[in-house]
C-alpha cells in the first residue's frame, strides 16, 4: 500500500474527518483531497510531516504502513491502537498505566 491507502486507513482507524485532518494540519481541504484522491498525489515533506504529525503516526508508516524498528506488522499494529487510547486518558490514569507497563516489561 501506499500512502494514499496508508493515510484513508489511519483517518478511519482513528474516526478523523478530513476538515478535522485540514484544521489540525494547516493543509488545505482540497489538498488532502487531492492526496486521498489521486494515486499520482504526494505531499510535499513539510505536508507529510504535519499529517504524521497530526494523527500521531510517522511519516514512514504513512508512506510504508510500516515502522522501521517494529517488530512485527502485529505488533505494530497494537502499540498502535494502544497508543489511541492512551491519548484519551488523563495524567493519573497514564502514570498507572506506566507503571503496569514497566513492571509487565521487568518479568
Amino acid at each position: 500500500m501506499g500512502f494514499k491507502e496508508n493515510l484513508k486507513d489511519e483517518l478511519s482507524f482513528k474516526g478523523i474527518m478530513v476538515k478535522e485532518l485540514a484544521d489540525k494540519t494547516n493543509i488545505n481541504k482540497s489538498t488532502l483531497d487531492n492526496y486521498l484522491r489521486d494515486k499520482h498525489s504526494s505531499p510535499t515533506v513539510e505536508n507529510a510531516v504535519k499529517i504524521a504529525q497530526a494523527l500521531g503516526v510517522s511519516v514512514e508508516f504513512l508512506v510504508t504502513g510500516e515502522e522501521k524498528n517494529a517488530l512485527s506488522k502485529e505488533n505494530a499494529l497494537v502499540i498502535h491502537r494502544i497508543n489511541t487510547y492512551l491519548q484519551k486518558l488523563n495524567r493519573y490514569d497514564l502514570e498507572s498505566i506506566s507503571i503496569l507497563a514497566k513492571r509487565l516489561a521487568e518479568r
